[in-house]
């Protein structure tokens, strides 16, 4: 399996096609096989890297504390060691925690972007509400570890109608996310708790950002969502009408479409 070095932790990220860079990132919980219908879908046109977060599915958590800033770095060793070596620009799509991520990257690398996209994500920090629910997290995680802690939580990332229609989602992102480890959530979760407001990154750059917003989202909710979309100087924006906060899979085909179609223009 391909492998970087980031703090002396193998990092797995996959590939896939051929053509323009393009970095599906993963966010909280997960891993990269979130995006294995968005792959199908672009790995005729696009060369698709497929990082796993220190962690997640294959790859290898960090020691003590970790910030979106250091997951930010190891983002740039995987440019630096495969995707230069074929152009020195990229696009990066960020799910959720990865969005923060590619803000986080955007912020200190913005010339190695050509574009990028917050899929279900904020450029917003925290505020004392989220931040308290973040740290109940936390403590439910410490007394009763990952799989108790995802079968209670990840149902509420889904719409109703994806809850009544499609149930068999909710199992399907739990296995995805029941064996990472607590102390690489409650990682996580910390590092989400003390990122900064990011929306200066936003306005600073001046290439294509794209938006996928879940109208039904509860992790990201609609409006925030909204105010963030009118800061870039060019914003693409799609409000998925039936999905909570993960629309690649609740309205697969439709973020199959957006994604290309961005891709292709930008």
């Amino acid at each position: 399996m391909p492998f970087v070095e980031y703090n002396h932790r193998k990092i797995f990220y996959r590939t896939k096609g051929k053509g323009k860079p393009v970095l599906l990132l993963h966010g909280f919980a997960e891993n990269g096989n979130i995006w294995n219908e968005q792959i199908k879908s672009l790995e005729n046109k696009y060369f698709l890297i497929i990082p796993d977060l220190p962690g997640s599915g294959h790859s290898e958590g960090l020691e003590g504390k970790a910030s979106l800033e250091d997951y930010a770095e190891m983002i740039k060793v995987i440019f630096d060691e495969v995707i230069l070596k074929n152009s020195k620009q990229f696009c990066m799509i960020g799910h959720s925690m990865g969005g923060y991520i590619t803000l986080a990257f955007a912020q200190k690398y913005e010339s190695l972007l050509n574009s990028f996209g917050l899929f279900h994500s904020s450029a917003f920090a925290d505020d004392a509400d989220k931040i308290t629910t973040r740290k109940k997290g936390i403590e439910f995680i410490q007394k009763n570890g990952s799989g108790p802690f995802l079968k209670a939580s990840v149902p509420n990332l889904f719409s109703e109608k994806t809850k009544n229609e499609k149930a068999e989602l909710i199992s399907k992102l739990f296995d995805l996310g029941k064996n990472i480890a607590p102390y690489v959530l409650i990682q996580y979760y910390e590092a989400m708790i003390a990122r900064p407001e990011r929306v200066s990154v936003l306005e600073n750059f001046i290439k294509p950002v794209l938006f996928i917003i879940g109208k039904n989202d509860n992790a990201v909710p609609l409006e925030a969502s909204l105010r963030q979309c009118a800061v870039p100087s060019i914003s693409i924006i799609h409000i998925l009408q039936d999905s909570g906060h993960m629309g690649m899979w609740e309205e697969e085909q439709l973020c199959n479409t957006y994604l290309e179609n961005f891709l292709d223009c930008h």
